[in-house]
């Protein structure tokens, strides 16, 4: 395979702290095992292929549509984004190489609250969110898109994700990946590949 010219990145649990299984708990003074009986089933997988609006989510967060206190949550989430340590450098070394970057994630309307808190968008673009094209990772039809748009080969593409399940299937569509476990080793497998010059 080539060297990549592309970075495409996950977000949650990869560049950024997901707060569902801390936080979010922590709001409804509940366990993560305990949420998981009580959400609504499907809701939060129809918000992120665009299925379902981020309101009609919210209102539907519960599978018995009990009432609660939104902006409550929408703060809880909002203050518990954070990048993953190490990943600023690793970004700002990326992108003073000039590698072109962008986003490939599933994820809900809320990506807006990050974007806000965060500023990804001085490293990479928003291009490839679940809830804007229809189709969540790993399906297939996922990195179809990703590469028809892009108008690259696979193999021009290197692929991080913090999930094995994902990562298979940049590897079935072509694309070099890495799974996240920190930025440390994400850095050392990016220079490996030869992306930008970078060094362990």
């Amino acid at each position: 395979m080539t060297t990549p010219s592309i970075v495409l990145w996950d977000v949650m649990g990869t560049l950024v702290h997901d707060p569902f299984y801390v936080e979010v708990p922590a709001f409804f003074g509940t366990s993560l095992d305990a949420l998981l009986k009580v959400k609504h089933p499907t809701a939060w997988v129809e918000c992120e292929t665009g299925t379902m609006s981020v309101e009609a989510m919210e209102t539907n967060f519960f599978a018995d549509g009990r009432a609660y206190d939104v902006e409550g949550l929408r703060s809880t989430m909002r203050d518990a984004y954070e990048l993953l340590a190490g990943i600023e450098s690793l970004l700002d070394d990326l992108r003073g190489a000039s590698v072109p970057m962008h986003v490939v994630s599933n994820y809900t309307g809320w990506y807006a609250m990050i974007e806000d808190k965060l500023r990804l968008s001085a490293w990479m673009t928003w291009s490839f969110v679940s809830c804007d094209i229809g189709v969540r990772k790993p399906d297939p039809r996922y990195y179809a898109v990703v590469l028809e748009r892009l108008g690259a080969a696979a193999s021009d593409c290197v692929f991080i994700d913090d999930r094995a399940s994902n990562c298979e299937g940049a590897k079935a569509a072509g694309m070099h990946a890495i799974q996240f476990d920190d930025a440390v080793r994400v850095r050392t497998a990016l220079a490996q590949l030869g992306v930008a010059g970078l060094r362990p």
